[in-house]
């Protein structure tokens, strides 16, 4: 019987394949848009390279992971019926990674966000009904919190349905938390809530860019429009990715909703320019929190041209509110429970930056080997 993971291909989801492969011998059912067989396995292996060498991927293909052909949109997933019927019945629990993080698009978050994760729940029904599932893990967000100030927020304070929210993948994140506890009342449920995933710890390559965009562009500025003392919750992808694996393996974790985040450990705007300026033998910025609002007002002016600059803005426009909401999500839950807290950024950011500037920002794939073909797919 195997964990179907959804999401395989994206940052987070690629983590936390690597993490279930290399740490669990369960085998994954993964679903990956594709149009053919060899297609589907190049796209995974993309997905995966930053985490394993193809050697050790192409073991894992051949024997663990079996990738079925579809859609998360489409219904059954856009596979024919007996596909879909094998993943039914093979199918013991269910960790949904898959995510459209289009902050500006409500098209897409309603698209992959609401009917995805609706076609999930109902294979996640089906696999009940058929022999019972063990467990359904939902990768949510901190952002189901809406619109916060000052703050430091637990999980069972986060959802208030009177409270606006940020923008549609916040939005249609929060209703998917709602779907799931009321269509999959006798299934064990987690719903795991990452703040902002940026880098991964132990390395300095990433295959994420648009996050590390922003904060390439803010350490640039010899004048920072923040409050100093402000907390920004950043938690390294690694630790959410094992916290997933760890806790969604565990029989009977020790709560049903996590923050997966720095906590009240967040460092502050000057604590995170103070060791990125010494990393880089340069002065620290000046930080005047009176300039918050026109430098707002010139990212969103910037925002609307085209050309890199324009995009550029478009991601700070983005990305602000969660810069200047100094709120942080308690995470004495999961580093209770996991009894290990996550790295701080300023131990690594540096890394993170440097890699991503000289490469501007762009993650150097390796192609298949030509000599290998074939894989395991549906």
């Amino acid at each position: 019987m195997a964990i179907f993971l959804t999401g395989s291909t994206g940052y987070i989801g690629a983590h936390l394949a690597a993490n279930l492969l290399e740490g669990y011998q369960n085998p994954l059912n993964v679903l990956v848009r594709a149009a053919d067989t060899h297609q589907a396995e190049v796209r995974l292996w993309r997905a995966l390279q930053l985490h394993l060498d193809f050697p050790r991927f192409h073991n894992h293909l051949h024997a663990r992971i079996h990738i079925f052909r579809g859609d998360i949109t489409e219904q059954q997933f856009g596979l024919a019926d007996n596909d879909y019927g094998r993943l039914v019945e093979t199918t013991d629990s269910i960790i949904h990674c898959a995510a459209s993080l289009n902050r500006k698009s409500e098209k897409a978050c309603l698209n992959v966000n609401l009917r995805g994760t609706l076609e999930v729940v109902q294979l996640a029904m089906r696999a009940r009904d058929h022999h019972g599932l063990r467990r359904f893990s939902h990768v949510s967000t901190v952002a189901v919190a809406g619109k916060r100030s000052n703050e430091v927020v637990k999980e069972d304070e986060s959802i208030d349905w009177e409270r606006s929210d940020y923008d549609p993948y916040a939005r249609t994140k929060k209703f998917c938390e709602h779907m799931i506890r009321q269509l999959l009342p006798e299934v064990p449920l987690t719903i795991f809530r990452p703040s902002i995933v940026l880098g991964d710890s132990r390395y300095p390559q990433t295959t994420q860019f648009d996050m590390v965009k922003s904060f390439v562009f803010l350490a640039g500025l010899p004048v920072l429009p923040f409050r100093p003392d402000d907390k920004i919750d950043i938690v390294n992808a690694d630790f959410v990715a094992d916290a997933i694996a760890t806790l969604h393996q565990k029989q009977s974790p020790q709560h049903d909703i996590y923050h997966l985040s720095s906590g009240t450990d967040s460092q502050t705007f000057r604590e995170l320019t103070t060791a990125l300026a010494a990393d880089r033998g340069k002065a620290g910025p000046r930080f005047v929190p009176g300039l918050e609002r026109p430098f707002g007002g010139v990212v969103n002016l910037v925002s609307k041209r085209k050309g890199s600059g324009g995009y550029g803005a478009s991601l700070m426009k983005v990305f602000m509110p969660y810069l200047t909401w100094n709120t942080v999500f308690d995470n004495t839950r999961v580093t209770t429970e996991l009894g290990r807290k996550p790295v701080p950024f300023s131990e690594y950011s540096y890394r993170l930056l440097k890699f991503s500037r000289e490469n501007d920002f762009k993650y150097a794939y390796q192609d298949w080997p030509t000599a290998t073909a074939g894989g395991s797919a549906a």
